[in-house]
């Protein structure tokens, strides 16, 4: 189970950098199709990277993140649960920045904020997947504290 703490939270780690990736694909395609005369206007729907930057993020990661924290209760990583519930906290509030971002825009830049936040808390969470395990009775103490 410590395997798969460690690799759930490293995918999501890992998904983070494919968003950035994504929305950049998704805006760089979006200028050279305006520069070929393409009118973005209401009707635009977008391209294969605003696609795939909107599936990863309402999709892949909170999966994952769910997964994660599943996993964290049986993994008897140190402070595992903690870790597990600190990146799927994130990600609720990443997907909340997002959809108020449609309306406030500025609020984009919270957005960009939390994804530096989210990918070094899933990269923390993984790490300390690789470290001894605890006894059983710790993690019941941590979850319960």
């Amino acid at each position: 189970m410590r395997a798969t703490y460690r690799v759930l939270a490293g995918l999501v780690a890992v998904g983070v950098v494919l968003q950035a990736m994504f929305i950049a694909l998704g805006w760089f395609t979006a200028i050279k199709d305006m520069d070929d005369g393409l009118v973005i206007d209401k009707n635009y729907d977008g391209n294969i990277g605003h696609t795939l930057h909107g599936q990863f993020g309402t999709l892949v990661i909170p999966i994952l993140a769910l997964l994660l924290l599943i996993v964290s209760f049986f993994a008897h990583v140190p402070g595992g649960i903690r870790w597990a519930l600190y990146v799927f906290g994130l990600v609720v509030l990443q997907i909340a920045l997002a959809f108020v971002s449609f309306g406030a825009p500025v609020v984009g830049l919270l957005h960009g904020l939390n994804a530096f936040a989210l990918l070094a808390v899933a990269a923390i969470a993984s790490r300390r997947a690789a470290g001894a395990p605890v006894a059983a009775t710790e993690t019941t103490t941590e979850a319960t504290a």
